[in-house]
C-alpha cells in the first residue's frame, strides 16, 4: 500500500480527447449562461465599435480634415463624439471582461466543490496510492490554471467576433484586398495545429513536473523532524532540485515554443498584409482605377490591424487553452475515478443495537495479494477482543473491511445477525467508534475536535465526553478551555493529550462498537497507565476489538485472536493461550524480556 513519488507522464491528448474534456467541462457553466450571454453581448459591441470608431475617423479625413480650411466647430464636435465612442467602447469592455472573470471564478467554485466532495467519496485505496501532493495540485494547481483557461477560452470568442467583423469591413472597402488577407488564416490555422501538437505534450509533463514538487514539499513540511534526525537534508534537497529541474527544463521548452509560434509569425503575417495593401493600392490606379482617399487608406490599414491582432492573442491564448485541457482532464480523471467507498443501502430500517459482530469465512485482497484469509470470528456483545499478530499479519485490514473502507472478495460480515452492507453509512458510522495510533486533530478549536462538524451534539455533551475519559483535568488548564484553538494536527498538545480529545470524540457519538486500533503504541507507559481508566470506562457495555502492539494492555480481554499472514492461528483468553505456550506466549515473553 505504498505511495509512489515517480513521475509519471500520461499519453498525449488525442484531438477528440480534448474535445471531449472541452465538452464535458461546458455543462459547468450553463448555471451562470447568462452572466455568459451578457458578456458576449457587450463584446459583439466591442468588435462593433472597434470597427466604427476607423470609419468615424477615415470619414472625418476625408470630409473635413482639409489643409487651411479646419472648421473649429467640427473638429469639437468630432472630438466630442469620438470620445464618447471610446468611453462606450471602454465601459462595454469592462463589463464584458468583469462578467466573464465572475463566471468562470463561480464555474471553478462548482468545480472545485465537485472534486472535494469527490474526495469524500474516494475509497482509502485511491489515498494509499496517490501522493498527497498531487492530489492537492488538483484541487489547487489545476483548478487555478482550468480558471485562466475558462476566461481566455471566452476570449478566444471576442476575439473571434473582431476577426470576423474586421474582414467584414475591409470587404466593404476591397473585396478583392480582404481576400488575399484572409489567406493567411489557412497559414495560421496550420501553424494553430503544429502548436497543439508540440505544446499538449508539454503541458502534461508540466503538471505531472508540478505535482512531484508539491508532492515533495509536503512530505518535506511533514516530516521535517525525520530528515533532521537523520541528517538528509542534502539528499532531500538533491531530489527537490531534480524535480524543480525537471519543471524549468520542462518551462524552457515551453518558452522556446511560444517564442517561435506566437507574436513572430503573427508579425510577419502582418508586415506582409501591409505590403499587400499598400502595393495593391498603390498599383492598380496605374491601370486606371480609381485612386483611393486617405481617409479609406486609414480605414483600411486601422482595420487591418483589428484583424491581426486578435489573431497573436488566439494564438497566445491557444497556450492557456491547452494548459487548461490538460488540467481539464486531470480534473475529469479525478472526477471519474471508481476507487470509491464501498456501497451501502441507501435506505434501510436496520439499526445497530447490540453490536453483535461476526465475520464469516472473509476474504480480502490488495494489489493482487491476499491479506484475510477465510477469516471465521464472533464477538459477542459488550465482548472485549484484542487482535494481535506481527506487522503484515492483517489486523487494521480486519478493522477496515468491519468498517467498510475497502471491499471483501468473498465471505459475509454481520452485525446484529444482518449483513453489514444492509446498513446504512450514516448508522454504521454513527454506532462505531474508531480510535487510531495516530490522533488526527483539526484546525479549529477543542470544542470542534470532539464535536466533529455535528451541530446537534451540544456543548454540555462535549464536556461530558472529556469528563467521561478524564480529558477535563487537562482542557480546564487550556487558557480558554474548550475554545482554546488547535493549529493544524494539534501539535501543541502532546501524544497523550491529542489521544485523550480522540477519545472524547468517539464517546460523544455513543458508539455501540468501540474499535481501538493501537490506540496506545505511541504513548509512553507512564501517559498509558493514566489513560488505562478512560479506556476501561469506554469500553464498559460496548462491544470493543483492540489492535494491540503492547500485549500487556489486554491481559483482561474477554478474547485474544492472533493472526499470522492474515489467518487465525490461535484463539482464547489470556490464561489459555499462555498454557498453550505457542505464538502468543512466545510473543508475550519476547516482550516481557524487553520490558
Amino acid at each position: 500500500m505504498e505511495k509512489t513519488n515517480q513521475v509519471k507522464t500520461q499519453p498525449t491528448l488525442t484531438r477528440r480527447e480534448q474535445l471531449n474534456v472541452l465538452k464535458r467541462l461546458l455543462p459547468y457553466s450553463r448555471r451562470f449562461s447568462l452572466q455568459f450571454i451578457v458578456a458576449i453581448i457587450f463584446a459583439v459591441a466591442v468588435s462593433a465599435l472597434n470597427i466604427y470608431l476607423p470609419a468615424v475617423l477615415g470619414k472625418f479625413m476625408e470630409d473635413d480634415l482639409r489643409p487651411n480650411d479646419l472648421n473649429l466647430h467640427v473638429l469639437m464636435m468630432m472630438a466630442g463624439f469620438y470620445f464618447t465612442l471610446v468611453l462606450v467602447k471602454a465601459f462595454s469592455q469592462f463589463l464584458q471582461q468583469f462578467l466573464f472573470s465572475m463566471g468562470a471564478e463561480r464555474t471553478l467554485e462548482a468545480i472545485r466543490f465537485d472534486l472535494f466532495k469527490k474526495l469524500q467519496t474516494l475509497g482509502l485505496k485511491y489515498f494509499d496510492l496517490t501522493p498527497t501532493g498531487a492530489i492537492i495540485s488538483h484541487v489547487t494547481n489545476d483548478t487555478k490554471v482550468l480558471y485562466d483557461f475558462w476566461t481566455l477560452f471566452l476570449n478566444m470568442i471576442v476575439a473571434s467576433l473582431a476577426i470576423i467583423t474586421a474582414f467584414i469591413g475591409m470587404a466593404r472597402v476591397n473585396l478583392t484586398v480582404a481576400f488575399y488577407v484572409a489567406l493567411f488564416l489557412p497559414i495560421l490555422g496550420l501553424v494553430m495545429a503544429l502548436y497543439r501538437s508540440y505544446s499538449t505534450k508539454i503541458f502534461q509533463k508540466d503538471r505531472t513536473y508540478l505535482s512531484a514538487i508539491n508532492t515533495q514539499l509536503n512530505e518535506s513540511l511533514m516530516g521535517m523532524s525525520l530528515i533532521q534526525q537523520f541528517q538528509q537534508q542534502a539528499k532531500s534537497l538533491k531530489q527537490f532540485e531534480i524535480n524543480n529541474q525537471a519543471y524549468a527544463k520542462n518551462q524552457m521548452r515551453m518558452i522556446k515554443i511560444n517564442s517561435l509560434f506566437l507574436y513572430p509569425i503573427v508579425s510577419l503575417g502582418f508586415i506582409l498584409a501591409e505590403v499587400i495593401v499598400l502595393t495593391y493600392f498603390g498599383i492598380t490606379p496605374h491601370y486606371g482605377a480609381a485612386y483611393i482617399s486617405a481617409g479609406t487608406l486609414y480605414y483600411f490599414l486601422a482595420t487591418l490591424q483589428i484583424f491581426f491582432n486578435p489573431l497573436a492573442n488566439v494564438l497566445k491564448y491557444l497556450a492557456v487553452f491547452q494548459k487548461g485541457i490538460v488540467a481539464g482532464k486531470r480534473i475529469l480523471d479525478l472526477l471519474d475515478n471508481e476507487e470509491t467507498i464501498p456501497q451501502q443501502a441507501q435506505v434501510s430500517d436496520l439499526s445497530i443495537e447490540e453490536g453483535a459482530i461476526e465475520f464469516k469465512d472473509v476474504s480480502f485482497s490488495y494489489e493482487d495479494e491476499l491479506i484475510l484469509d477465510r477469516i471465521n470470528l464472533k464477538i459477542a456483545p459488550g465482548e472485549t477482543v484484542a487482535i494481535v499478530g506481527t506487522t503484515g499479519s492483517g489486523k487494521s485490514s480486519l478493522i477496515n473491511v468491519l468498517l467498510r473502507f475497502y471491499e471483501i472478495q468473498s465471505g459475509q460480515i454481520l452485525i446484529d445477525g444482518a449483513d453489514v452492507r444492509d446498513y446504512t453509512q450514516a448508522e454504521l458510522r454513527k454506532k462505531t467508534g474508531l480510535v487510531l495510533q495516530e490522533p488526527f486533530l483539526f484546525h479549529g478549536d477543542v470544542n470542534f475536535n470532539i464535536r466533529m462538524y455535528n451541530q446537534n451534539i451540544s456543548d454540555q455533551a462535549v464536556q461530558a465526553a472529556a469528563e467521561f475519559v478524564k480529558a477535563d483535568t487537562f482542557i480546564e488548564k487550556l487558557p480558554q478551555k474548550y475554545q482554546t484553538p488547535v493549529t493544524e494536527r494539534g501539535q501543541e498538545f502532546s501524544v497523550g493529550e491529542r489521544q485523550l480529545i480522540a477519545f472524547a470524540r468517539t464517546i460523544v457519538q455513543a458508539p455501540k462498537i468501540l474499535i481501538l486500533d493501537e490506540a496506545t503504541s505511541n504513548i509512553d507507559t507512564q501517559t498509558e497507565n493514566h489513560i488505562q481508566e478512560s479506556l476501561e470506562k469506554m469500553r464498559q457495555n460496548r462491544t470493543t476489538i483492540m489492535i494491540a502492539h503492547r500485549l500487556s494492555t489486554i491481559k483482561d480481554a474477554d478474547k485474544i485472536v492472533v493472526l499470522d499472514q492474515g489467518r487465525i492461528v490461535e484463539m482464547g483468553n489470556h490464561q489459555s493461550l499462555m498454557q498453550a505456550d505457542c505464538r502468543y506466549a512466545t510473543l508475550y515473553k519476547l516482550q516481557s524480556l524487553e520490558n
